[in-house]
């Protein structure tokens, strides 16, 4: 399994390899016109593929316009991306913006960060933020079911019970960013006594299900979480910021295609926790085209 955290890792030398390979590049920024193409951009997890596959079939089947998907590795190189022009549009998510790209302190009121990224971006980078498809996908801390009903655990909070005995383990990236390890640890007392175990976030799922880690912090809108049966606790403390996920685009576009904003607009808040979540578990699980996925997904919230 492939996550959206994963590819924040990608070293400069791949990224840099991987721009060139996936970028239609250009000399400078491509002109924005009421037909051609509008290139719409897809961080390397299976989240990312199916949304931007959604967008270009939406764009497609409601403008003048042909899509275009362009993928690429992570957060850095969408954003760079956007700002040369050669993508147009893309799903980013709040919080990720408002800590990784515009280096806010985190904060966990949802429609504070969001006004906060909408009004940065415009004025920053002249980037328009749509509004929010509907589900947020935020950092999720999972233990297994029998676990959970013989401790007694609901919340992050109750986990001081279980420090002495369970293991933690989490990705590398999470130890590093500013809503990640060390912040969790803090905020909650978790002073777990064996030491947490690193690794690609993509094995996290296979860890606990193996029984070699008692805890994992995960993605929220992950399919495995209903598949194997894990529990996600409750972040009482409200220590994980907002990760709502919402469509950004270009103003220098959206103004050459009114349509095409229409139409993304069009399917703001139709996209719930659990729709995401069955579209990744059907292409990571059960090895679904992201285009399927994608145009079944468009058909369920806007026939």
């Amino acid at each position: 399994m492939v996550t959206r955290r994963d590819f924040l890792r990608i070293g400069a030398a791949g990224a840099a390899s991987l721009a060139l390979g996936e970028i239609a590049c250009g000399d400078g920024k491509r002109k924005a016109g009421p037909g051609g193409e509008i290139h719409v951009g897809a961080k390397s997890f299976q989240e990312q593929l199916i949304l931007s596959a959604l967008l270009d079939e939406l764009i497609e089947k409601r403008t003048a316009a042909t899509a275009k998907q362009t993928i690429l590795g992570g957060t850095n190189l969408c954003h760079k991306a956007i700002l040369a022009g050669d993508i147009d549009c893309y799903v980013e998510y709040t919080g990720t913006a408002y800590t990784a790209i515009l280096k806010h302190y985190p904060i966990s009121d949802a429609d504070a960060v969001y006004a906060r990224v909408k009004a940065d971006y415009e004025k920053k980078f002249n980037l328009l933020w749509l509004p929010p498809l509907g589900f947020e996908n935020t950092y999720a801390i999972l233990v297994r079911k029998t676990d959970a009903e013989k401790h007694n655990l609901r919340s992050i909070s109750d986990l001081t019970r279980v420090v002495d005995s369970f293991r933690p383990g989490f990705g590398f990236e999470f130890f590093d960013r500013a809503d990640g390890y060390r912040g969790l640890i803090k905020t909650y007392q978790l002073n777990f006594s064996k030491p947490p175990k690193q690794m690609e976030l993509g094995l996290i799922y296979r860890a606990i299900s193996a029984g070699e880690v008692d805890v994992i912090a995960g993605n929220s809108t992950d399919g495995q979480i209903a598949h194997l049966g894990l529990v996600m606790l409750t972040d009482d403390k409200h220590y994980f910021p907002p990760y709502d996920a919402a469509p950004v685009i270009r103003a220098e576009v959206a103004a050459a295609h009114p349509a095409a904003v229409e139409a993304i607009r069009s399917i703001a808040g139709t996209i719930s926790a659990d729709r995401i979540r069955a579209a990744n578990y059907a292409v990571d699980s059960e090895h679904q085209a992201p285009k399927q996925v994608a145009a079944k997904l468009l058909a369920e919230i806007s026939p």
